[in-house]
């Protein structure tokens, strides 16, 4: 399992709720979160067998970005 974080132009629970049945869709993606507290609004994604582009074209399909850091 890989471990990854990106910044993000999540700004709300509202937000969290378009990307969380996206990312829950995707089979490689076995955990996620976003932290709302940090001003870069924090993804963290355990992955495992999936490609980061497809994250990233999953999470733009409903108007979000993803900034690897």
């Amino acid at each position: 399992m890989q471990s990854l974080k990106f910044k993000s132009n999540i700004k709300c629970n509202g937000c969290i709720a378009k990307v969380g049945p996206e990312l829950d869709a995707l089979e490689g993606v076995k955990n996620w979160s976003v932290d709302l507290e940090d001003p870069n609004r924090i993804v963290s994604l355990d992955i495992e067998d999936i490609d980061v582009q497809t994250i990233k074209e999953r999470v733009a399909k409903v108007g979000y970005s993803l900034e690897e850091i």
